[in-house]
């Protein structure tokens, strides 16, 4: 349990119950209403967590690289999340999904240009298939 594998796979296993559950939840509403629920329901549950478990933390133990950083990640999460809702309540959860995981195409390009990341010929091969596989699935 301590492994970024295990983790990373769980995180895939929630990642597909949220299209499924998501998709049939924002049948007869609006999506953008669909997401605010979502995320309020997402807001208490880790509030619920970091309190029972006492790592709740104060702000000022942030740094301000730290801070800038996370709100600019939380705005790409509110814009992918609102892209995603969009998307599911007009297509297939299938195909929605395969198309949302080109992002592991973008963020290893992402990651190689600003991070300096570096992936092996294998690990390249690897993103080519799953830009491939979302090619196949957007037909």
């Amino acid at each position: 349990m301590t492994s970024w594998q295990f983790w990373a796979l769980l995180a895939a296993v929630f990642a597909a119950l949220t299209a499924v559950l998501a998709k049939v939840g924002v049948e007869s509403i609006n999506p953008d209403f669909a997401m605010f629920i979502r995320t309020a329901v997402v807001l208490l549950a880790l509030s619920v967590l970091l309190l029972a478990t006492g790592k709740f933390e104060s702000l000022q133990g942030v740094s301000r690289k730290s801070l800038v950083f996370l709100v600019l990640s939380g705005l790409a999460t509110g814009a992918s999340w609102w892209c995603y809702f969009r998307a599911l309540k007009l297509g297939d959860a299938t195909r929605v999904a395969s198309l949302d995981k080109l992002s592991v195409v973008f963020v290893a390009l992402i990651a190689a240009v600003f991070l300096g990341e570096s992936l092996s010929m294998l690990n390249w091969l690897g993103i080519l298939l799953i830009a491939t596989g979302a090619a196949l699935m957007f037909h």
